[in-house]
């Protein structure tokens, strides 16, 4: 996140001994980063930037001018220098004598890649035609908060007139495409002293001759407009005023976490949905707020902002002065159920001909007063981005109503852009979702061998894991190096006890206040113990029943009841033991406690199989390798029972199975893949062991 000064300003962040020495085009992406790390100057996956740059030729060896610009779906703020497209820009001049009118210029997107420079393979984005026709080296175009607030003002002209007199510019609502294209280039050339103009409901561009300069130019003219704001807005005013109060934080949490649950029951008909709560004092601000109702009926007017929010938000019928969770998720489906009537008839009311056919009609963004807001989407990255988009669309509405006239984007033009052919055929371009895409998988003894292999398997097919373990250092440890492999998204981490009824409570509220909900629960949490009954103390068997029978009730209980509200089905995972089966010498209290998990099992999947919750074991043997069992006493133990040293151990066990090989924690994280998938869809109440092959451990 950019840094602000005291007033609020964004602060210039250009590095003179960073940019010193770099080419234009790696000066195009040091500029680009440097502006899309702050989501008041463009949200994810937003605005674009580009240079003209001189390059030679690999065919003729002369020298060229080549457009570099941000691609199509890429973000500037992390974009690389494959991130950007190339293009001749003879070619795209060229472009003007086969363009045939405003009616045909959707298929000028098909001519992009015949202008396309020394093969690059990124594809070009819709915006190309609005940089490379103005006549300007360097051109970037946001989409800061602030200006936006002024393009969607009902007299947002005059606005912009009065704010930077001629500097820039105004141009009403225009689709993005070859035509707006067009129209930026007859006003570089009718106001040629102009630095910019800002685009009706869309966003601000700005161009000058070195990286730098356009650089600082964005800076200024979007804190020209921070600042006069600032100067015009109150607190007490904004939005009408307050009308309700914030609940506590505590009180914030509880409630959200009941509405996720149900929601995503809601919501998931077609896919699992990932939720996320927002509850920064900018959102509290609005869904708090008198005209909170009157302005989210509005719609959003940034087509970025409505394509990831969809046109409008589910305001929630939520009193916090009385709270009554009970009474609002009952009335909850109902309002769910009219919202996608709605949808449904929007897209009815406006659909073409040739428009796709209707996308999932359930609401992105759910407002509760009081509360905060949720989002849902089809992963946790995308509805985490869903609320920074409507937290940008909160902060152009509260500009916008509170100097002149909010105006979303007519509902033609909203769905025009929604349903725009181009847009659904990026959609169609999309990477197949990986098999776990959209589930939670709950992890416990998360930081162990057998449970962060099954959380890396899972989290490479998609879904998004929770990491429970009683042991913070190397619960840490494992979390960040998930998060490091497959970004902090999708990796949540949490310390639970499982034998503390309280602690498992709390895990679980964790991980659907973040998630939405649970779809898998690996059960892994466990401990180890070797003694002759004999020697077999009642504080030891007490351990091992209350670690591996009574932790595995409380977790599963816990994952049931979610899954049970839920109502898409389940997967729950018992990480038991080849002991469970075959008695071992010496460990009584051990084997009796991991039968207690195999017939826990089988009757929960009795009681899962009416909700398509499913219930399965798999039972490994000799897991040495990454295994905190085997770090403290156990190891000795089991040496001591088979006289072994304990580096003869793992070759002992090896030798003993029918296979002759040594089992890993990937190997048992695999059979938790085969039942957390739909491979397994018609299985439950059975068993894997995953030992190599054990006689004794045979399960007929």
């Amino acid at each position: 996140m950019a840094a602000t000064n005291s007033a609020g300003l964004l602060d210039n962040l250009w590095d003179k001994s960073v940019a010193h020495g770099k080419s234009e085009s790696e000066l195009l992406l040091y500029r680009s980063n440097l502006l899309g790390s702050d989501k008041r100057i463009t949200n994810f996956g937003g605005g674009n930037t580009s240079a003209k740059v001189m390059e030679n030729d690999p065919i003729t060896g002369e020298d060229i001018e080549v457009l570099w610009v941000k691609g199509s779906g890429g973000d500037v703020g992390t974009i690389n220098m494959d991130g950007f497209s190339t293009l001749y820009m003879d070619k795209l001049n060229a472009l003007k004598n086969v363009y045939r009118g405003v009616d045909y210029e959707d298929e000028m997107v098909g001519y992009l890649p015949h202008c396309t420079y020394n093969l690059n393979p990124r594809a070009a984005s819709i915006d190309t035609p609005l940089h490379a026709y103005v006549p300007r080296k360097h051109v970037d175009h946001m989409h800061p908060d602030a200006v936006i607030a002024i393009a969607a003002a009902e007299n947002g002209e005059a606005l912009t007139r009065e704010i930077y007199g001629n500097d820039i510019g105004w141009l009403p609502w225009k689709r993005p495409g070859y035509e707006l294209g067009l129209w930026l280039e007859k006003f570089c050339l009718e106001y040629p002293e102009a630095k910019g103009v800002v685009l009706g409901s869309h966003g601000l561009f700005t161009w000058a001759d070195t990286a730098h300069e356009c650089y600082q130019l964005s800076l200024d003219i979007i804190n020209k407009a921070i600042a006069w704001f600032d100067s015009r807005v109150s607190s007490n005013t904004v939005f009408g005023g307050e009308k309700v109060v914030s609940l506590p934080a505590a009180e914030r949490k509880n409630i959200a976490n009941s509405l996720m649950v149900s929601i995503r029951a809601m919501v998931s008909e077609q896919q699992l949905m990932v939720g996320h709560f927002d509850d920064s004092p900018v959102v509290l601000e609005f869904v708090n707020s008198n005209n909170m109702n009157s302005l989210a009926a509005l719609g959003t007017s940034c087509p970025d902002h409505f394509l990831r929010t969809k046109i409008r938000p589910l305001v929630v019928d939520f009193n916090p002065a009385q709270p009554d969770t009970d009474g609002t998720l009952a009335s909850l489906s109902q309002s769910v159920a009219d919202y996608r009537q709605d949808y449904q008839a929007y897209y009815n009311r406006n659909k073409e001909a040739d428009s796709p056919p209707v996308r999932d009609p359930n609401a992105v963004v759910y407002l509760v007063p009081g509360v905060g807001m949720i989002t849902f989407a089809k992963d946790k990255a995308t509805a985490r981005v869903s609320a920074e988009f409507y937290t940008n669309a909160i902060n152009v509405m509260r500009g916008a109503s509170s100097v002149s006239t909010y105006t979303g984007l007519p509902e033609k033009e909203a769905f025009d852009i929604e349903y725009w052919l181009l847009e659904e055929a990026k959609l169609q371009r999309l990477p197949k979702p990986k098999s776990l895409a959209g589930q939670v998988a709950f992890v416990t003894g998360g930081a162990g061998g057998i449970g962060s292999a099954a959380a890396e398997r899972f989290l490479r097919e998609g879904a998004c894991v929770v990491l429970a373990d009683i042991d913070a250092d190397s619960l840490a440890k494992t979390a960040t190096e998930l998060s490091e492999a497959y970004s902090a998204d999708v990796v949540h981490s949490v310390i639970m006890d499982v034998t503390d009824e309280a602690s498992v409570e709390l895990a679980f509220e964790s991980a659907t206040l973040r998630y939405g909900g649970i779809d898998i629960l690996v059960s892994n949490a466990g401990i180890a113990s070797s003694a002759p009954i004999a020697e077999t103390t009642l504080e030891l068997w007490d351990k091992n029943m209350s670690i591996l029978s009574t932790g595995y009730f409380l977790v599963s209980r816990a994952a049931f009841k979610i899954m049970q509200t839920q109502n898409v089905g389940g997967s729950i995972i018992f990480i038991a033991s080849k002991n469970g089966l075959a008695a071992s010498p010496g460990a009584s209290a051990y084997c009796t406690a991991k039968a207690s998990e195999i017939h826990l099992a089988r009757c929960l999947a009795l009681e899962g199989a009416p909700n398509g919750i499913r219930v399965n074991v798999v039972n490994p043997d000799a897991v040495l390798r990454g295994s905190k069992i085997w770090s403290g006493d156990w190891l000795q133990e089991r040496a001591d029972a088979y006289g072994k040293e304990t580096d003869e151990l793992e070759a002992h066990y090896r030798e003993r199975s029918l296979l002759k090989r040594s089992v890993f924690p990937e190997d048992v994280a695999e059979a938790c893949y085969f039942f957390a998938c739909d491979a397994s869809a018609k299985s439950t109440g059975n068993i894997i062991n995953v030992d190599a092959g054990n006689v004794q451990s045979f399960t007929r």
